[in-house]
């Protein structure tokens, strides 16, 4: 148990209520400095040490369980040409899930937050295992073995029970090799833990997010940095606040660059056929299917599920900390770059699958009393362009998320409907919804109006004042 948090570390106190607040000895976190939001210096939003890779005994049928799973190899339902020994594979698998695997305590979990969080990774792979392996006319109901646990596990951890970016990337990694304590860990000495497909393409699209978690860790700082001058406010201060985001504009210019190199090492054909349907999560399932969680007539304290979209870089604490920093998710520049309320929806409502400390966090910027944006505004010249510079090095790292939204999801989605269409003898055109990301969203329309709005919110030389 030494890789466990002590009783006493902040992450294992009792979460605070809501409603009447954090009691005597508890960590109020709606007030307090980055490093009591699970924000570390050296990782920043990704965990300080490589998460737990396996649960104590007790929770061992669920390690079996997945391990399994991943041993067997089970493919898609969707998947072309299944044979008929892989159809045999899954439904084994899936009985063994049915008939054998115990209902499980999840008390003793609630002692870590190390311990909760694997639960969360190794349930959610379990049940996704489960849901994108059963044929494609059934009706999705999830083992009561799998869905009660899962359930109470996520309202320990306020997350909802299905996969989610904290799943695949956050609370998903580990070192190839042993790392300096010390020092951020080396991009290149990353690698995942659990896979669906065993695959490298698989691990590299995952940690080509991990990579833009740990470099981003100096845009982190160099935010600290900056609200720290504008707290003096003085001539030296501004100064420094130019070069500092002139820093960040070159940290996420670099950002940019290892999100577009995830081409180097994930085929889009494949992300799209063979990874990406493992997370689907409930609304953005092809065929519309409801998932039925079993067992919740014998749990009245559990209340339904209502949040199953599945995992998002969207879902990213980093890349909503340089938005609320630099003022981009609530400044007005006008009908061109402005959200419509249902994008601004669709951000705040990818808060609610990451890790509660880390929406803590954003709450806690957002209620900065000195946004960077608003000392532009009334600032020098030298200080709007260095600004100016941060917000366009944001809207070319968007520039270059929909570049590969559209190689990987959008293009391969093309050219499968235009099969559909060729291989149709009536040639009739198939109507579909349209496309959506694996977190439930519009993908192209929501991700170009966020982008629009980036542009939209440079600051002109003329509205300065003189």
């Amino acid at each position: 148990m030494s890789d466990f948090l002590p009783p006493d570390h902040f992450l294992n106190l009792p979460r605070p209520d809501i409603v009447v607040g954090a009691g005597d000895g508890i960590v109020d976190t709606t007030t307090l400095a980055a490093h009591d939001f699970d924000v570390d210096t050296r990782t920043g939003f990704m965990p300080p040490d490589p998460p737990i890779t396996r649960l104590p005994e007790e929770w061992e049928p669920w390690e079996a369980t997945l391990e399994k799973a991943m041993s067997m190899k089970l493919q898609l339902a969707v998947k072309p040409g299944l044979t008929e020994l892989e159809i045999a594979q899954s439904a084994s698998w899936r009985a063994d899930v049915c008939n054998n695997l115990p209902m499980l305590p999840t008390k003793g979990l609630t002692t870590s937050e190390l311990l909760l969080r694997r639960a969360h990774h190794v349930l959610t792979f379990i049940m996704h295992s489960y849901i994108h392996t059963l044929p494609l006319d059934a009706e999705i109901r999830i083992p009561a073995s799998i869905s009660i646990p899962l359930l109470e596990v996520s309202a320990n951890l306020q997350l909802p029970p299905v996969a989610t970016y904290s799943d695949t990337v956050l609370y998903n990694w580990g070192f190839k090799s042993p790392s300096d304590e010390t020092t951020p860990p080396a991009l290149n000495n990353l690698r995942t833990q659990d896979l669906f497909t065993d695959t490298n393409d698989e691990q590299e699209f995952y940690l080509a997010s991990s990579r833009i978690e740990i470099r981003g860790v100096e845009a982190l700082e160099l935010m600290r940095a900056t609200m720290d001058e504008m707290f003096v406010g003085d001539e030296i201060a501004i100064r420094r606040i130019t070069g500092y985001l002139h820093k960040l504009a070159a940290v996420v210019d670099e950002l940019k660059s290892i999100l577009l190199d995830v081409r180097k090492g994930c085929d889009p054909e494949f992300f799209y056929h063979s990874i990406r349907p493992w997370f689907r999560g409930e609304d953005s399932d092809p065929l519309e299917r409801k998932w039925a969680f079993e067992g919740l007539e014998e749990h009245p304290e559990i209340a339904q599920p209502t949040d199953l979209s599945g995992p998002s870089a969207g879902q990213s604490a980093l890349i909503h900390a340089l938005d609320i920093f630099l003022g981009l998710d609530n400044c007005s520049t006008g009908e061109e770059g402005a959200l419509s309320e249902d994008q601004r929806t669709l951000l705040r409502r990818m808060q609610i699958y990451m890790p509660r400390h880390h929406r803590n966090f954003l709450r806690h910027l957002s209620a900065n009393p000195r946004p960077v944006r608003s000392l532009v505004t009334r600032g020098d010249p030298k200080l709007v362009e260095s600004y100016n510079t941060a917000v366009r090095a944001v809207k070319e790292f968007r520039d270059a998320h929909i570049r590969i939204v559209t190689i990987y999801i959008i293009g391969p989605a093309s050219r499968e409907r235009r099969a559909r269409r060729e291989a149709d003898d009536a040639g009739s055109v198939e109507k579909r919804p349209p496309l959506k990301g694996t977190g439930g969203t519009h993908l192209a329309q929501f991700l170009k109006g966020v982008r629009d709005k980036t542009a939209g919110a440079i600051v002109s030389s003329s509205s300065t004042p003189s």
